[in-house]
């Protein structure tokens, strides 16, 4: 699930989700772009509810991955997300956008349960508290 400026930014993947990707579901008020081949996997809904419902319906028994920002944000503070995965870099910008976008959640994280250590890089899993 990614949010319309995502999939604006990225011209769509050039109509081919990213990382192996079966679908993508984009939340937006608007339609389609205009000429966009509607037997690519995308999929256009409106509201963060719809997203998930219908990301649900195409992974089946498979996880269905939300990414960070506005969307996210939107979606973790409606209880709608199990679990938190975060890639973290040695780098600071200085500033930058908030992970979980604009949003307020008052949500609590478990200890991270996965942690793996990388090449300059620390991928952490966490447990949303219920």
């Amino acid at each position: 699930i990614v949010g319309r400026h995502v999939f604006d930014m990225t011209d769509g993947w050039d109509g081919v989700p990213p990382s192996g990707v079966d679908h993508v579901v984009v939340v937006t008020h608007r339609a389609a772009p205009e000429g966009w081949d509607p037997a690519a996997p995308f999929r256009f809904v409106e509201g963060i509810e719809a997203a998930v419902a219908e990301a649900q319906e195409l992974a089946g028994d498979r996880v269905v991955e939300v990414a960070a920002g506005e969307v996210g944000g939107q979606v973790f503070a409606a209880g709608l997300v199990d679990e938190v995965r975060m890639d973290v870099v040695p780098v600071v910008f200085g500033t930058g956008k908030r992970y979980f976008g604009s949003v307020d959640a008052q949500r609590l994280l478990e200890d991270p349960d996965v942690v793996i250590r990388g090449n300059g890089v620390l991928h952490v899993r966490y447990r949303v508290r219920r």
